[in-house]
């Protein structure tokens, strides 16, 4: 991925320095739909099962919550997909087994999730700096870098407890640096199939980005049987996913109807889908409350790396660039269809943060281009600075502002996202830090 070998270095240095930041709050996010894959690792890594049943036992209370699904079989499962529970239950074991943690303590689970979401966040923002390196010398790379894992939500909610899209946002930007090889050989194509696979696995909702960047694979090595067969690690991992849901739930989709079906009642939304395509669209990009350039206006750097895109055809010099600008459009096209694009209970935005990856090859273009001019400098550092700032209030101080249930709950009163007289992030610094943090500081000097 990188040109340099020494790029080695900057780059473990970044991954240490970013997941020491995502742990300074010391504190996990006890998100709703979070807690089935944190307990699913630990049942995994203790006995050997996917199945909840213990858990819902010792907690009956988690068995009221539609993340913990019964399956054809009366078993509790988790509604979520299965490869970021997967990759916990790896650190639950190797933290078990180094005699670091007791996976029977009350704190166990949420001190795997935090420490596995923040490690494959801190990977992503290492994979980063090597895509932008490609075009950038390293400390302009390094800023690229920084501003992905720092100054988004990476920072602020990513990295702070299983949501499916640390593992998934993971493995896409580790693909994308590597689709920015100038010759991409069969054997890294099919390892950027696999990721690709990955992430869809973690994340189904990945599918329109993770399709288009498929495409690409196969466009770059030439239509023929040979790479076409390379896309073979994306069907396999749909049929396993298919087939589980099968098995367990009777439908192919699993769980996910069920959750769907929920809508009404918790979002207050007819279905799963908006009528209004362009309010979703909008609602994801300058929302007052959860604008991705709202919150993050450092983002926008890729629009002027973008630019570069009228310059040449298709196959020009930069074809990577193109599917990525397609897949960040096709991304956003789905999730401004969503009746519930704003996701919830949240911190900021949310679905957006899912087009991240596919945004670096086009801010390392767009820091080339303000690099050259003063003005341009100034304005992206103020827009780094915000966008640091911004993550760093939510990590400290999210949920304890209480901007989603007070003064109506956001699921209801919809018209509250648009309301910039009493905006989220203005409320986090109207807010103390939350009372949880350093609760899992506490827990390792005192346990």
């Amino acid at each position: 991925m990188g040109r340099l070998r020494s790029d080695w270095l900057p780059a473990g240095a970044l991954t240490l320095c970013l997941f020491l930041l995502y742990n300074a709050n010391g504190r996990e996010i006890p998100s709703y739909d979070s807690q089935p894959a944190k307990y699913t690792a630990i049942e995994l890594a203790t006995r050997g099962t996917l199945r909840l049943n213990h858990v819902v036992g010792r907690i009956p209370a988690l068995a009221e919550r539609p993340g913990f699904a019964l399956d054809r079989r009366g078993n509790y499962r988790s509604a979520y997909p299965l490869p970021s529970a997967l990759a916990a239950a790896g650190v639950a074991w190797g933290l078990a087994k180094l005699h670091l943690l007791d996976l029977s303590s009350p704190i166990a689970a949420a001190v795997v999730a935090k420490l596995t979401a923040s490690m494959l966040t801190a990977l992503a923002a290492a994979a980063a700096f090597f895509c932008a390196r490609a075009v950038l010398p390293v400390v302009p790379a390094l800023l690229v870098a920084f501003g992905f894992g720092a100054g988004t939500n990476m920072w602020a909610a990513v990295s702070q407890t299983l949501w499916q899209q640390e593992t998934a946002l993971c493995a896409l930007m580790i693909a994308i640096a590597m689709l920015m090889a100038p010759n991409l050989t069969r054997l890294r194509a099919l390892l950027v199939v696999c990721l690709l696979a990955l992430a869809a696995a973690a994340r189904p909702q990945l599918a329109p980005c993770i399709a288009v960047l498929a495409v690409s694979v196969v466009a770059r090595l030439g239509v023929r049987v040979g790479s076409i067969l390379i896309l073979t690690p994306l069907a396999a991992a749909a049929a396993v996913v298919i087939g589980l849901n099968t098995v367990w739930f009777g439908h192919l989709l699993g769980a996910v109807p069920r959750l769907e079906a929920l809508h009404a009642g918790v979002h207050f939304v007819p279905g799963s889908l908006t009528a209004s395509v362009p309010a979703g669209m909008l609602g994801l990009l300058i929302s007052p409350s959860r604008g991705l350039l709202v919150f993050s206006p450092i983002v926008a750097i890729a629009a002027v790396g973008a630019s570069r895109l009228t310059q040449g055809g298709w196959t020009s010099e930069r074809p990577e660039r193109r599917w990525c600008a397609a897949a960040i459009a096709v991304q956003f096209l789905l999730y401004s269809t969503y009746s519930v694009w704003w996701g919830g209970h949240t911190f900021g935005p949310r679905y957006a943060l899912d087009a991240l990856p596919m945004m670096v090859p086009l801010g390392a273009d767009g820091v080339e281009i303000v690099g050259r001019h003063a003005t341009g400098r100034a304005l992206a550092i103020i827009a780094l600075v915000w966008s640091v700032a911004a993550a760093g209030t939510g990590a400290f101080v999210y949920p304890s502002e209480a901007w989603n249930s007070d003064p109506t709950e956001i699921d209801r009163a919809h018209g509250r996202l648009w309301d910039w007289r009493d905006p989220q992030l203005l409320r986090c610094w109207q807010t103390g830090p939350s009372p949880q943090n350093f609760d899992l500081v506490r827990y390792w000097r005192y346990r």
